[in-house]
């Protein structure tokens, strides 16, 4: 649609020049009104379909009061409207939610409204095989996740309309190509990067989220932040921590244009050592006992150092 007025712009200022080369403006006056005021009304109603929905919020703070307490104790760490600010999340969009709970999509669709849409997406069946290929039962559930996602979220809708769909990376309805507004990935990219030498997981999502996605939608990542200066190793993924230059490297490759990064959800005091892993803080706190002093620790800490990239589908 920016293409659009472009030409529309074009073609008023080139015509207008034609007459006053050729010494025709006064003659053709009436001619020449007449034409600008089709071009300028034709120009008023691109920009009005070309008209993105705004960022609400008022209407994201009554979302987030009505929140479980249990959620809202994340706030701290996970700030939620700072960050979907930032990602230019409005009501009216349709959203996608990576690896979706009752985070994110709980906040989400019920500040989409009725003209919004969630869709809600998980990992492929090949991409679960790899770690849960001989259990029959939970690949199963693997199967049947995109069913059980849709009834899940009835629970969290409220009195939203929007329309809630699922599906896994790998197998994506060709219907979703080309209609996500902003598609989130977040704290989900380790698992992606782990197993993209087995199988190209990452690659053959960020195609994904690409087709997807409309031509200047935005794709929106948050993920546990490695130091720079551990091991590419350590980084891979397994321990939950990767590379922001290098993450932002693959998705520049996959066809993205970086926007900007922000620091709204860094936590300078998360430090991990060689053998610790990303789940040994808050809110798991694996490894630690409750009441023990290591766990007393690792709760000032608080959640992840994360960083937060917004990148763009080129127009």
């Amino acid at each position: 649609m920016i293409a659009a007025r472009t030409k529309l712009y074009a073609n008023t200022i080139r015509l207008l020049k034609i007459y006053f080369f050729k010494g025709m403006f006064v003659k053709n006056f009436a001619k020449i009104a007449a034409f600008t005021a089709g071009m300028l009304a034709a120009t008023a109603a691109a920009v009005a379909t070309d008209t993105v929905p705004a960022f609400d919020g008022a209407k994201l703070d009554s979302v987030l009061a009505a929140q479980p307490e249990k959620a809202k104790a994340r706030y701290q760490y996970r700030h939620p409207k700072e960050t979907l600010e930032f990602f230019g999340v409005a009501p009216g969009m349709t959203v996608a939610d990576t690896l979706p709970g009752a985070y994110y999509s709980r906040i989400l669709l019920p500040y989409l409204g009725d003209e919004g849409a969630l869709i809600g997406v998980s990992y492929s069946i090949g991409h679960r095989a790899i770690d849960s290929g001989d259990d029959k039962v939970r690949m199963e559930r693997v199967r049947n996740w995109p069913a059980m996602f849709v009834d899940h979220a009835e629970n969290w809708r409220g009195d939203s309309k929007a329309v809630v769909s699922a599906f896994l990376f790998e197998d994506m309805p060709e219907n979703v190509k080309g209609t996500v507004d902003v598609f989130l990935v977040v704290r989900a990219s380790h698992h992606l990067n782990k197993y993209e030498n087995n199988g190209n997981r990452r690659t053959k999502a960020l195609a994904d989220i690409y087709a997807a996605l409309k031509p200047g939608g935005i794709l929106g990542v948050i993920q546990h932040r490695s130091p720079a200066d551990k091991s590419d190793e350590w980084a891979s993924g397994f321990r939950g921590y990767i590379k922001q230059a290098s993450y932002i490297k693959a998705i520049k490759a996959a066809g993205f244009e970086f926007v900007a990064s922000s620091e709204i959800n860094a936590n300078p005091k998360d430090r991990p050592s060689d053998t610790d892993s990303v789940w040994r803080l808050p809110p798991i706190l694996s490894g630690s006992a409750e009441g023990s002093e290591k766990r007393a620790l690792l709760q000032k800490i608080g959640e992840s150092d994360r960083m937060t990239l917004k990148f763009r589908k080129p127009e």
